[in-house]
């Protein structure tokens, strides 16, 4: 009981302090450490962080994120955009339809929500408004979209789920690959009825577009898909790891961008950059949660906080829904990796009481990670939408509210049908 007093104490301290959340996480660990072991049980913390940081696995998360920055600098995520655009402009929602399944193609190579929605956003925005799209609608299509980035392979937040539950994260990509696909069919579908019962909402200025031929499509779109089916292909069919498929997949990215993109100095320099920057971020946050974990386990309050679960007798059904409540309150608050690694290893321990598959669980719980990224006031796709376009906040988060119902009914849906996530899985 003392620990879990001095954890909230901390955490609310170092919280009203205005720091980050990994900072709070370590800071609580910390505490912990040195009231169970004393100041010599600080020399954990350097062991800890290590064997965190020294993982083959983990390695994947850099190198994803740097294919993915490539594409995005030397202006091929530009060219796939516009690609796709020529292909579905004629559905109903018209580049709103492109903006979802623009984020679904960019999410099979980023692995990450911010990243998808940043990218398909800056590419998105302008040709939107010069065709007089309503924005509240465009901005809503862009922010849910981008949540397609964790749930469709490769994902960074599988991997670091993976990594937490020791669960083969090739099946935890197979089990996503169903249920994203789904998600984009059910976004696409609610823009195809509301963009067709209000298309002069949607497209109030029609600009006759030039056909370029399908050359131009095809040199737009081909290189992309054929880099997402060479690396997704050598994850399944067993030809390589994750980390050995995400090596293949930049290797590939550079010499795309040297043939189709922008290739200089200057662009590759940005992409480094950028990843060095998103890398540190991420890989700072689960060095954090793995500290805080092996405070919880020295501390007993892991042992002690599964101990009550079971003695509350509830059942598999009514576990899952605390965990979804629990999950949608936090989204209001914590960013959505950070909730993930900071809960997850309290969680764990329950799977094997409720008989709960880790591999299903990994998706329903990204998909109320997917949730949180939309759900005000600290949703991190919103902000990302809001500020890389000078958007108005309220905008898009009027616009996102009717994804969010659909992000519940999946998981329901995901509930009901768990083979959904596990029959792919399975063929593995």
């Amino acid at each position: 009981m003392f620990e879990i007093i001095l954890i909230v104490a901390i955490a609310i301290v170092l919280l009203a302090a205005g720091l980050w959340i990994p900072f709070v996480v370590a800071g609580a660990a910390i505490a912990i450490i040195v009231a169970k072991k004393g100041i010599a049980g600080l020399t954990a913390v350097g062991l800890v962080t290590w064997s965190s940081s020294n993982s083959f696995t983990l390695t994947a998360i850099p190198l994803f994120i740097l294919m993915a920055e490539i594409l995005l600098q030397t202006g091929l995520a530009t060219g796939l955009y516009r690609g796709l655009a020529k292909l579905t402009r004629k559905l109903p929602g018209g580049l709103l339809q492109t903006n979802i399944i623009g984020c679904a193609v960019f999410s099979a190579i980023s692995g990450s929500s911010v990243a998808t929605a940043a990218a398909i956003g800056t590419v998105a925005v302008p040709e939107l408004k010069s065709r007089g799209y309503q924005m509240r609608m465009a901005y809503g299509s862009l922010a849910a979209g981008g949540t397609l980035g964790i749930l469709i392979p490769p994902s960074i937040a599988l991997i670091i789920y993976g990594t937490f539950t020791d669960s083969s994260i090739v099946r935890l990509f197979a089990a996503g690959l169903i249920p994203g696909l789904l998600l984009t069919t059910l976004f696409a579908a609610f823009i195809a009825v509301f963009g067709r019962a209000r298309r002069p909402l949607a497209a109030a200025v029609v600009i006759q577009e030039t056909d370029e031929g399908l050359a131009g499509i095809v040199t737009d779109v081909l290189p992309v898909l054929a880099l997402i089916a060479i690396v997704l292909c050598s994850l399944y069919l067993g030809l390589a790891t994750p980390t050995e498929a995400a090596a293949i997949g930049t290797v590939l990215a550079f010499v795309i961008a040297a043939v189709f993109g922008d290739f200089s100095h200057a662009t590759i320099g940005r992409a480094f950059h950028r990843c060095v920057r998103s890398s540190a971020t991420i890989l700072f946050i689960v060095a954090t949660a793995f500290l805080f974990s092996f405070a919880m386990a020295i501390s007993g309050v892991s042992g002690a906080l599964t101990s009550f679960v079971v003695s509350l007798g509830l059942t598999k059904w009514t576990f899952l829904a605390c965990v979804a409540c629990i999950y949608l309150v936090l989204g209001l608050f914590i960013e959505s990796i950070a909730m993930m690694v900071i809960t997850v290893p309290l969680l764990a321990p329950a799977f094997a009481i409720y008989g709960i598959d880790p591999i299903w669980f990994g998706v329903f719980l990204v998909i109320l990670i997917e949730i949180g990224q939309i759900t005000p006031p600290f949703g991190l796709n919103l902000f990302v939408i809001q500020s890389v376009n000078k958007a108005d906040y309220v905008d898009v988060v009027l616009g996102a509210v009717p994804y969010y119902a659909i992000l519940v009914l999946m998981l329901i849906v995901l509930t009901v049908f768990p083979a959904l996530a596990l029959w792919l899985p399975g063929l593995l």
